[in-house]
C-alpha cells in the first residue's frame, strides 16, 4: 500500500526519470552512431539531439506531463523546442571545451554531460513548457 502512495504522489518524477533513460539513451546511442561514421562530434550531437528531443516531446506530452496536444500542439511543440535549443546550446558548449579543446574521450563527456541537460531540461518542461495545460 505504501509503495502505490509512493507511485502515486512522485508518479510524475519517477515517469520523467523512466523517460529521460530512454530518450538519454537515444542521445547517447544515437551520438556514438555518428561518431562511428566518422561525423564531427558537434555535429554527431545536433543529429542525436534530433532524435533524442523527437522522443522527449512524445513522451513528456502523453506520459510525464500528460499535456493535452489536441487544442495547443503547435504552441506547446515550439515551446518545446525552444527550450530544448538551450540546452542544446549548453551542451554544444561543454562538448566543445571538453573534447575539443581539451581532448577527452567524446562519449565519456557526452555521458557526463547528459546529467546537467536532464536537470535543465526537467525544470524548463515543468516550469515552462508544460506547466499550464495538465490534463484532469
Amino acid at each position: 500500500m505504501k509503495i502505490n502512495i509512493f507511485l502515486k504522489k512522485h508518479k510524475e518524477i519517477l515517469l520523467y526519470l523512466l523517460f529521460g533513460a530512454v530518450t538519454t539513451a537515444v542521445s547517447i546511442f544515437s551520438f556514438a552512431f555518428f561518431e562511428y561514421l566518422k561525423i564531427d562530434a558537434l555535429v554527431a550531437n545536433i543529429f542525436s539531439w534530433i532524435l533524442s528531443v523527437f522522443v522527449a516531446f512524445i513522451t513528456n506530452s502523453f506520459w510525464v506531463f500528460e499535456s493535452d496536444l489536441k487544442t495547443e500542439f503547435v504552441n506547446k511543440a515550439f515551446k518545446f523546442y525552444t527550450a530544448r535549443l538551450l540546452t542544446l546550446l549548453v551542451e554544444e558548449l561543454l562538448l566543445l571545451v571538453f573534447i575539443k579543446w581539451l581532448h577527452f574521450n567524446s562519449l565519456l563527456i557526452k555521458c557526463i554531460v547528459q546529467i546537467a541537460v536532464i536537470v535543465l531540461n526537467y525544470v524548463i518542461s515543468k516550469l515552462y513548457v508544460f506547466s499550464t495545460n495538465k490534463k484532469h
